[in-house]
Formats: structure tokens, sequence, C-alpha cells
């Protein structure tokens, strides 16, 4: 069952809106929810509940499942009316969980459930996701310091795989043929609304909001299809794209220009860094690989902070990751996202 989402740079207070994929406990469905304090709520059935409360003479369920749905991906695509909307129910659970209320369902469900008692799933699978790099320049000099065979410039760029995804709390499997299983703390925006070409100051309006990525990344295959060129297998096998544990909506974020990043490997900080570290603005990066038609629920990635095992001097040996390490990726106001690396059987 689901570990906390809380560390060091996100605590429970105060209350952000934290939207989550969770597993149902006792059918094991996944619906939308989000979490306040140590409960996860069901998006879809907190909104009928408190539609009831508030505005009875609406058509409860369907205003819930236009803009409270069940699913993820249907909620980024309602954009900003949904957020605007579930803003509204999130604040009023707030008040009634502070007060210690029971609450249930139009139908007598229980819609509240404690963070042990469910899965956090990665919070949407990306139809496409665009991975950028060199875009903190501290991650592009020590790679040069450290003598990586290959440059790290500005606006590399590739696609990750969709079927790698995972979330919290999920394992990440280490196959057997690497031997260089490395770490990559990474800012993930998430595609609000249909957009191509579009110009650097309109493009945050285009984000619906963010999300922790862990890179997951085999350096020793990595080195090798560097020499083609390529960036393939080496950050796309089974579980190598990590997601979660929640997407925040870029209206609880503030300034995402400056957010503490930390990635640890069994407590010991690895990656330390904040998104005031870019080189480049998140609109900058929306906007060049708007080249493509960027759809809802796409994703792209804002590169990694300095710190990974594969540029530590003078021997990397010791930090690559291997069986039974577990890594907590946190950004601040977004969440920690805790996994565990399990040897491939």
């Amino acid at each position: 069952m689901a570990s906390s989402i809380y560390g060091k740079y996100t605590k429970e207070s105060p209350p952000i809106l934290r939207l989550v994929t969770y597993a149902e406990p006792n059918l094991k469905i996944r619906r939308t929810g989000f979490v306040v304090g140590n409960k996860v709520v069901d998006v879809n059935v907190a909104s009928r509940f408190f539609m009831w409360n508030d505005s009875p003479d609406l058509e409860r369920d369907e205003f819930s499942s236009y803009y409270a749905p069940t699913d993820m991906l249907t909620l980024v695509r309602r954009g900003e009316g949904a957020v605007k909307h579930l803003d509204r129910v999130f604040r009023y659970f707030v008040d009634v969980l502070s007060e210690g209320r029971s609450v249930r369902g139009p139908e007598g469900e229980n819609f509240v459930f404690d963070l042990g008692q469910v899965e956090i799933k990665a919070p949407l699978r990306p139809g496409k996701f665009i991975h950028t790099a060199g875009n903190f320049r501290e991650h592009a000099q020590e790679g040069k310091e450290a003598g990586w065979p290959f440059p790290i410039p500005q606006w590399i760029s590739f696609l990750k795989n969709p079927d790698a995804v995972i979330g919290h709390d999920d394992n990440i499997v280490k196959p057997h043929f690497v031997k260089q299983l490395d770490h990559e703390l990474e800012l993930a925006i998430v595609i609000g609304r249909k957009v191509k070409n579009v110009e650097v100051g309109k493009a945050f309006s285009a984000i619906f909001g963010f999300t922790i990525f862990n890179d997951v990344t085999a350096r020793d295959i990595q080195r090798e299809e560097m020499k083609n060129g390529l960036l393939n297998f080496g950050k796309n096998l089974d579980t190598f794209t990590v997601l979660g544990p929640a997407i925040v909506p870029k209206e609880y974020i503030g300034d995402v220009h400056n957010l503490a990043m930390e990635l640890r490997v069994n407590g010991d900080p690895r990656q330390v860094g904040s998104t005031s570290r870019l080189s480049v603005k998140i609109e900058e990066i929306v906007s060049r690989y708007s080249w493509v038609t960027l759809n809802p629920g796409d994703m792209i990635s804002t590169g990694t902070i300095s710190g990974v095992a594969a540029f530590r001097k003078p021997d990397p040996t010791p930090f690559f990751l291997k069986d039974g390490d577990v890594l907590e990726c946190e950004i601040e106001k977004i969440g920690l996202m805790r996994n565990k690396v399990v040897d491939e059987k």
C-alpha cells in the first residue's frame, strides 16, 4: 500500500491540490483522487457530495462526470474549468476532514481512504513523452569534468517509452545485463491543451501542471548507443520511466523556476538542486518542442540536475544502483516519490 508522499520539502500544510491516480482498495479499479493530509479522496464522488450540499439544483452526476472525471487524462483535457471546480471541492474537504467528520457518498459508499489503504499509481501514461537534456548546465559541466566521452549540449531531445512508465512505490527492475544503473531527477511538464508552434509568451497557457520524473538510465548501454548518436534502449527499458506521485496544477506551483529538488539513495542525498538553475525557461522548452503537435496528457521533461552516479569521481562504481536500493525523488510542492531497485528474476 502507498507510503507517504511527503518529505523535507513537501509538507501537508499549506494544502496543495495534488491529483493522483489510485487503485480503489476493493475493486482495484484505477480512479482519480486528491490528497488531503494522509487521506486520498475520490475526485468524482467528492464532487457529487460537495454539489449535493452546495448546488443541489444542478445535475450533479453529469456535472461531476465532466469536471471531476474518474480518469486523469480526461481530467487534464477538461483543463482550467476542472481545476477551478476541484479547487472548491478540495478546499471544502480540507475543512471537512480537519473537523474529523465522517462522510459517505450519495449511495453510501466510502470515498475517503487512508494512504496506507490504496496503491498510488503513475498519475497518467503520456501519449508521447519528449525528454530533453542539457538544460541544467551544472549537469553538463559535471559530465565534462568526469571525462564523459560525449558532450551534453543544450536542447538534446529524444522520446521516452510510455510502456516503461511506473509510479510511486513501484519497483525499478534492474536487468541482469545492466551493470551501470543510474538515476536522473527531473521535473516533468504536463501539457493541458493542444498546441503547435506556440510562441514563448503563450506557452505557459498550454501547461496543465507538473509532476516528478526519474529518468532511470543504463549507462553502459547508453555509452554504446551514443557512439552512433542515439539514445534509445539505455533509457527506455521496462520500468525506466518513473512518474509521480501526483500532478500539481500550475496554479498551485507558484514560481516554477524556484523549486527545490533532491534525490536520495538509501537516505543519502545524491542529487540536490533547484529549478532556479535551469539555463532555459519552462516556457522556452514547451515552445521549442511544439514543432510537433502537443496534446493534453503529453509530457516534456526539463533534463536532470547534477549528481548522477556516472559522473562521480574518482570512481563512480559504488554509486550505481543495485538490488535493494531505495530511491526518494522529491520536488518542492509536488511531493515525494519512493521506489526500490530489484534485480530482474
